[in-house]
C-alpha cells in the first residue's frame, strides 16, 4: 500500500511542478512564451494541464472597469507613421477592436 501512496504523491508533485512551469512560461513576454510553447506537445497543454485557467491567471491584468486604458503606439496601415492612444485622449472616443473577421 505504501508503494501506491509514494507513486501518487510523486505524480501529484510532478503535476504541480508542470503547472508551475507552464504558469512561469505564460508570465513571459509573448515572443518568449511562443518560443517555449512551440517545443511542447500540443495535447499535453490542453488535455493534461489546466491551460485555460493558468492563462487567465497569467494574463489577468490590473485594470478595473472605468480605468483609463494604458498608453500604446501602433504603426499606421501605410507604415509611414505611428499613432499613440494618448494622442486621442480628451479629443474623441476611441473604440479598440481585437479579433478577426475572416
Amino acid at each position: 500500500m505504501r508503494r501506491w501512496v509514494k507513486i501518487l504523491a510523486g505524480a501529484a508533485a510532478l503535476y504541480v511542478l508542470a503547472c508551475g512551469a507552464l504558469l512561469a512560461i505564460m508570465l513571459q513576454p509573448p515572443e518568449r512564451f511562443a518560443r517555449a510553447v512551440a517545443h511542447l506537445p500540443g495535447p499535453v497543454l490542453f488535455l493534461a494541464l489546466p491551460f485555460e485557467r493558468l492563462w487567465m491567471i497569467a494574463r489577468a491584468g490590473g485594470l478595473d472597469a472605468g480605468s483609463p486604458a494604458p498608453d500604446f503606439a501602433l504603426q499606421t496601415l501605410d507604415g509611414k507613421s505611428m499613432v499613440r492612444l494618448s494622442g486621442f485622449r480628451g479629443r474623441m472616443p476611441v473604440v479598440l477592436i481585437f479579433g478577426s473577421y475572416t
